[in-house]
């Protein structure tokens, strides 16, 4: 049982509690959390297996592997980003790699565009399997 006079004892005045983000910082989190997509491991696997098999994907999905490539290849930039891992030299050659390959267009030729999408899944593999060794990622599939 709490005698009268304890409770004034224990109680204090508390500063009013002010939000650390006014709207428009707040907004911005907002849009860009709506504009955020996971990475998706499996995905990513699947992709790199697609184009890095001895069998080179047709003509006509080319572009589409390669901007799903270029969109993993963000995506673990930002986690290696977010989690530091550039402080790993390995980490840090291969953040720098995909940086290079995600800004560069895709070859105009058959055989150029191939070669392009190989450095992409290598790239991307390489990258998925250094977070995941530094534990900046949990193992996908």
């Amino acid at each position: 049982m709490i005698r009268p006079g304890a409770l004034q004892r224990l109680t204090r005045p508390v500063q009013q509690w002010t939000p650390p983000l006014d709207s428009g910082q707040l907004t911005t989190v907002l849009n860009r959390l709506r504009g955020w997509t996971a990475l998706d491991g499996g995905a990513l696997l699947d992709d790199v297996a697609a184009v890095l098999d001895d069998v080179p994907p047709p003509e006509e999905e080319i572009a589409q592997l390669a901007e799903r490539l270029r969109g993993h290849l963000a995506r673990l930039v930002t986690i290696a980003v977010a989690g530091e891992a550039e402080q790993d030299p390995t980490a840090a050659q291969l953040v720098l790699r995909a940086r290079t390959l995600h800004a560069g267009p895709l070859p105009c030729g058959r055989q150029e565009a191939i070669a392009h999408l190989r450095r992409l899944g290598w790239t991307a593999n390489e990258l998925h399997d250094r977070l995941t060794v530094i534990r900046c990622l949990k193992e996908a599939a």
